[in-house]
C-alpha cells in the first residue's frame, strides 16, 4: 500500500520524529551516542561512555548523601560594578538552581565519617566564581577547620565571574588562604573535578587538594582551547583538556565514576581518620 509517507520516506521520518515527546531521548556530547533518557539512571551518566551530565548542586547532593546540614545559605552576591543586566541574570540563576549562589556548602556524612562538603553548581551562571561564591567556600574551610573536619569539594566552573571583575579574581587568593589554614591544622582536603572545571577555579582551590579525583570525560582546563592554539600556533591533541589526559600526566590521582564515588570518598575518609589527620600530632 502506498501513501504519502511511504512515497516520501524523509517526510515520514520527520512526521514520526515530531510525535516523539521532547526529552525522551538524550545525546552525549562526548561520544555522540543517542539513548533512551531513563538509561542515564540515578547518576545521570551516558550508558555508552560513562560521561556525567551536568546537574544542579542539589541534584548532585542526592547522589551523595541524605545526611546534610547546609551552611551559609543566606550569602548572596551584590553587584559591585553595577554591571548591566547582572541582577536579572542572578535572579534567573537563583530560580533555576534553587540556590542563592553558585555553590552549595555544609556538613555531610559519608558512612561513619563527617566532612565539610561543597558542591559547585554549573547551572548557576556556569558555576562562575563570584564574591559570594568565594565567601561561601572560604567559610566552608574556616568552619571545617574550627570543627576539625576534612573537606570534600566538587568543582564545576567556567572560571571567574566577569560581571564582578577584579572582585571575582580576588576570590582565588581568599579561598586559597582558607585552604592553607585548613591544611596547617592537619586536616584533609579532597577534590572531585566535574565537567567542566576551568579558569581561576582550576588555577586555585581545585588544584590544592591532598587527593584530586575526577569524573570520566570531565573537561579540566585553565585557558580555552582556541586561546592556547592561537598562542602557541599549534593544534592541540583532541583529549588535551580531558580528565583522562590529566590523569596520565599526574595531575589527577584517580578517575572515579559517579556510582563509585560515595564508596571511594568513605574509604578515603576512613584512611584519613586512621592516620589521625586533624590531630595535634600531625606534622605540618
Amino acid at each position: 500500500m502506498i501513501n504519502k509517507f511511504t512515497s516520501h520516506p524523509t517526510k515520514a521520518l520527520k512526521a514520526y520524529q515530531d510525535q516523539v515527546p521532547e526529552g525522551i531521548y538524550r545525546s552525549c556530547k562526548q561520544c555522540g551516542s543517542e539513548f533512551y533518557a531513563p538509561q542515564a539512571g540515578k547518576y545521570q551518566t551516558c550508558p555508552n561512555c560513562g560521561y556525567g551530565f551536568r546537574v544542579s548542586a542539589k541534584e548532585r547532593l542526592k547522589m551523595l548523601t541524605d545526611n546534610f546540614t547546609e551552611w551559609d545559605a543566606e550569602v548572596v552576591s551584590s553587584d559591585p560594578l553595577n554591571f548591566p543586566n547582572y541582577q536579572t541574570k542572578l535572579a534567573q540563576a537563583q530560580k533555576k538552581s534553587q540556590l542563592q549562589e553558585a555553590v552549595l556548602t555544609g556538613q555531610a556524612q559519608f558512612g561513619d565519617y563527617q566532612a565539610g562538603l561543597g558542591i559547585m553548581d554549573p547551572t548557576f551562571i556556569m558555576g562562575s566564581l563570584g564574591t559570594a561564591t568565594g565567601e561561601k567556600i572560604t567559610r566552608l574551610f574556616e568552619k571545617a577547620t574550627a570543627k576539625a573536619l576534612p573537606v570534600i569539594m566538587f568543582t564545576a566552573s567556567g572560571g571567574a565571574r566577569m560581571q564582578e571583575g577584579i572582585h571575582s579574581l580576588m576570590q582565588m587568593a581568599k579561598v586559597s588562604q582558607a585552604v592553607n589554614g585548613h591544611r596547617d591544622a592537619g586536616l584533609a582536603y579532597i577534590v572531585v573535578i566535574m565537567d567542566p572545571t576551568t579558569g581561576g577555579v582550576t588555577a586555585s582551590f581545585a588544584s590544592q587538594a591532598d587527593i584530586i579525583l575526577a569524573e570520566p570525560k570531565a573537561m579540566i582546563a585553565f585557558a580555552g582551547r582556541r586561546v592556547i592554539e592561537q598562542t602557541i600556533h599549534k593544534e592541540l591533541p583532541k583529549d588535551f583538556q580531558s580528565a583522562e589526559n590529566a590523569y596520565q600526566n599526574g595531575f589527577v590521582d584517580a578517575i572515579v565514576p559517579r556510582n563509585e564515588q560515595v564508596a571511594t570518598l568513605t574509604q578515603l575518609l576512613a584512611i584519613f581518620a586512621s592516620q589521625k589527620w586533624g590531630s595535634k600530632d600531625v606534622k605540618k
